[in-house]
């Protein structure tokens, strides 16, 4: 199902032994526009600590009761490699905590998932890895926080068209679908949806988003109702405006 970003933060985690706290961030890496770690503020729990939840361990969200589900412990969760609250998420600090878990690594492979098209096939609780021979080659992680990225400027190709307002994901493969757009300065009260598949570049610098889009085409797309939920409808006819494949294989979109 499409998740509103914005929504999805200040969830209660829920692990399976007690609660640790809420939703603050998520990080999603650039290459694949996929959510790589959920952020978690631990209040005094785990104070001065960055503490890292991957979706391979995330449950369903629920909307009714505002809650993220985790198959970790508490103690499994306190367990992990030490992180500070300033750093960045380092490949190799990844690395630690894959090995921590005994987690094959999702990066190195054909899928978004390494393998695999979504984080659960990654939930496989071995005994902690030390040395690993078949650690594939890393290369560079540039993880960005959604939450800094809201507020960045969309520039189409003619002209200005908004500010980045929030993103929607797919909480089965954890990938970003869409940027929200919100044209108030031009369209007074008017959101739309951008896929990242349809960006120039993001420039980080100048907080800047350049899409492959001219202006008037956004002001005639079919306009966003937050928080109304995205249906395989409008998606459809959302792609079609814009004269663009789908993402999707032809099935019917799974609701609530």
């Amino acid at each position: 199902m499409l998740r509103s970003i914005q929504e999805l933060t200040g969830y209660k985690l829920d692990a399976s032994d007690g609660t640790i706290g809420k939703a603050k961030d998520f990080l999603f890496d650039e290459a694949h526009w996929t959510v790589r770690w959920l952020v978690a503020d631990t209040g005094n729990w785990l104070p001065k600590r960055k503490v890292l939840i991957s979706p391979i361990v995330l449950g369903k969200p629920d909307r009714g009761s505002r809650l993220f589900p985790i198959k970790m412990t508490k103690s499994e969760i306190e367990g992990a490699p030490g992180l500070s609250a300033d750093e960045p998420v380092s490949r190799e600090y990844e690395t630690m905590l894959f090995d921590q878990y005994g987690w094959p690594y999702y990066w190195g492979g054909a899928g978004i998932w390494g393998g695999a098209s979504t984080p659960g096939p990654l939930f496989i609780r071995q005994a902690k890895v030390e040395n690993r021979e078949d650690s594939p080659e890393s290369g560079p992680n540039v993880l960005r926080s959604a939450k800094e990225v809201m507020g960045y400027h969309i520039q189409a190709l003619d002209d200005a068209i908004g500010h980045v307002d929030d993103f929607v994901v797919d909480d089965e493969s954890w990938t970003l679908r869409y940027i929200v757009v919100d044209t108030r300065n031009w369209l007074p009260g008017r959101k739309v949806l951008i896929a990242p598949d349809w960006f120039n570049t993001m420039t980080w610098a100048k907080r800047e988003v350049s899409v492959n889009l001219k202006r008037d085409a956004v002001k005639g797309s079919p306009e966003y109702h937050p928080p109304a939920p995205i249906s395989r409808e409008y998606e459809t006819l959302l792609y079609h405006y814009y004269n663009r494949p789908v993402y999707w294989p032809n099935v019917s979109q799974k609701e609530d």
